[in-house]
């Protein structure tokens, strides 16, 4: 039986996931809800048989749909949430970050507590072929994670429908949006939550000439460090640049342990890849054991049909492919609520750490600067 899937938000993310549904045999676009009028049309041309719908309220009055998807603007995630759970509570995937606002965690909580129905937040980093074979690999070739450094250097936010991700308060912040995707590995690799984090950033270059609506500067943040301690003892620290497009690289990663260290190294999106370099990087990883040493490479080729269809390396593929079979009940929802939960509090400790000049420490379901 196919997942017929109800799409919530239709912009730049929203069509990327319009294009890889359709790659899927076993999944159909069945309804649409995109209130831009131009984003509106580009979404009905990649998915001519699906019913466009006025509301959300429209969309969930669509019998056909059997699960959903919300790929709005990240601050409408859970007041739309909120309203699938009272009108029609399907399979739903909700595109990262899960809530923008760190007051809003009892909401979250209350949601988590009721919905019936599985919940997949889209971590779409977890599922790039070459991060994913770190995430595999990692515990073998390193004898155990003990550190581990994320470095993401990439061009700046892309122009968004009423530039809703200009603005901390309408994206949650830079550590919030592009971040929450680093935080969701640090714990997915190190099997363990965070106890402090510490970070500096800010906005050195970025949109800062810009004037939108004629009055109000961008505040968003285009370079951090940030450091995480671990109730475990291990260690990760993230370096994000968003003024370094000329990187071959976008994301490079390594994970060392006692028996040695494991790194991947991953394009950025390919449409972005000068044509007169030729042709653009792939993927690779590094094996280095500390005995005997000996670094190797390994490229890792990506189906060159799913890097057309976005710009995440292929991981939307995958992780819809894990989304359907989720839903049917062949493989349990891989991530949770509670994995999009700590994503965000991570990043809203790093943001306040970076404010306060002060380290954060996380307790639970909530934090607090450490004095």
């Amino acid at each position: 039986m196919k997942a017929i899937y109800g799409i919530i938000g239709c912009g730049m993310m929203g069509q990327e996931h319009l294009r890889n549904i359709a790659l899927l045999p076993e999944a159909e676009i069945g309804a649409i809800f995109e209130p831009d009028p131009e984003m509106r049309a580009k979404a009905a041309a990649l998915a001519p048989e699906a019913k466009l719908c006025d509301s959300l309220t429209d969309l969930l009055a669509v019998e056909a749909i059997t699960c959903l998807l919300i790929a709005s603007p990240n601050h409408l995630h859970l007041s739309q949430m909120e309203e699938i759970a009272r009108t029609r509570p399907l399979p739903l995937m909700v595109e990262k970050p899960l809530f923008t606002d760190p007051g809003d965690t009892a909401r979250v909580s209350a949601f988590k507590a009721n919905y019936p129905a599985p919940v997949w937040v889209a971590m779409e980093y977890r599922y790039m072929p070459p991060i994913a074979r770190l995430l595999s690999e990692a515990d073998s070739v390193t004898g155990g994670v003990r550190m581990l450094t994320i470095r993401e250097h990439r061009f700046p936010f892309l122009t968004k429908v009423g530039n809703w991700n200009r603005f901390n308060r309408y994206s949650g912040g830079t550590l919030v949006e592009k971040c929450c995707h680093f935080f969701d590995l640090m714990r997915l690799v190190m099997k363990s939550d965070p106890v402090r984090i510490m970070a500096s950033g800010g906005q050195a270059f970025n949109h800062r000439d810009e004037m939108i609506d004629g009055h109000e500067r961008p505040d968003v943040w285009d370079h951090a460090y940030v450091i995480v301690d671990f109730a475990s003892g291990s260690r990760a620290a993230l370096e994000l640049c968003m003024f370094a497009e000329g990187a071959r690289f976008q994301e490079e990663i390594s994970a060392i342990g006692p028996e040695g260290k494991i790194e991947c190294h991953v394009p950025g999106p390919t449409r972005f890849w000068p044509a007169e370099l030729g042709a653009p990087p792939e993927a690779r990883m590094v094996y280095s054991p500390r005995n005997p040493k000996g670094p190797r490479e390994a490229v890792v080729p990506v189906d060159p049909t799913l890097l057309m269809a976005g710009d995440h390396n292929g991981s939307t593929f995958y992780q819809h492919q894990s989304f359907v079979a989720a839903i049917a009940g062949s493989r349990p929802v891989e991530v949770s609520l509670e994995d999009g939960w700590w994503a965000v509090a991570m990043g809203h400790a790093a943001q306040q750490s970076a404010m306060s000049g002060h380290a954060v420490k996380l307790e639970g379901d909530h934090f607090r600067v450490q004095t």
